[in-house]
Order: C-alpha cells, then sequence, then structure tokens
C-alpha cells in the first residue's frame, strides 16, 4: 500500500477512520527524511492492513505545529485516535519495525485508563495548586 499524504483538511478523518495510522512527518529538503523515506515506504508495503500516511511540514506547517514538530523526520502512530508514539529521527528498519509490533501489542482500554488516571491526577493537582 503506498503511503496517505495527509494535510489539514483530510487529517481528522484519515485518523478517526482508520485504527492504526503511522505518520511521518516530512520536509523535501531534509537529508534523513530522504533516507528514511524508503524505509518507511518499504514497511507500508510489509504492513498493508496498516494506514502508513505522511506530512510534509513545509506544505502542512499548521499540522506541525498543532504536534508541536521541532525536528524532522518524526515518526507518530495514533492507535483509537490516540498518539501513542513520537520520536524524531530516522529510524532504522529494525528499529521501525520493533516500533510497530509494540504499538501493535499495546492493549488500548490499559491507555485509555492511563490517560484518564494522568488527566484526573493533573486536574488534582491543579486544584491544589489553586487552593
Amino acid at each position: 500500500m503506498s503511503t496517505v499524504e495527509l494535510t489539514k483538511e483530510n487529517f481528522d478523518q484519515v485518523v478517526s477512520d482508520n485504527d492504526f495510522v503511522l505518520i511521518d512527518f516530512w520536509a523535501d529538503w531534509c537529508g534523513p527524511c530522504k533516507q528514511f523515506a524508503p524505509v518507511y515506504e518499504g514497511a507500508a508495503e510489509r504492513h498493508s492492513d496498516l494506514v502508513f500516511a505522511k506530512v510534509d511540514t513545509e506544505a502542512q506547517q499548521e499540522l506541525a505545529a498543532a504536534f508541536e514538530i521541532q525536528s524532522i523526520p518524526t515518526l507518530m502512530i495514533v492507535r483509537d485516535n490516540v498518539a501513542v508514539f513520537a520520536q524524531p529521527g530516522a529510524l532504522p528498519e529494525a528499529a521501525l519495525e520493533d516500533v510497530i509490533g509494540q504499538a501493535r501489542a499495546l492493549d488500548m482500554d490499559e491507555v485509555r485508563q492511563s490517560i484518564k488516571a494522568a488527566e484526573a491526577k493533573a486536574a488534582g493537582a491543579d486544584g491544589a495548586a489553586e487552593a
């Protein structure tokens, strides 16, 4: 499967319509991005059940800013509308496969519970700070 080009117009729909989306934030002038591209494309071919997407940070500056992308390439994995992985740097093939495997193995119910617990703790800390 080839990669999907994400824009601010289609981002929400692509991410919400798919359970597992890998996103490569890149730019044409970025040497490490060009080195990572064939690794990413190869993984897309091997994992045809997943959505592999790309965000051109030059053309989609609002998206890059929304995700606070400060270094490219940055790989992000979104499962069930939850960002479960985000890391800058061009990953070698073995590392990319490992990250995909770890993301596949996540229990998303546990992830959501952890997020709720962290949010509740943060809300409690905010309340304590205001008192």
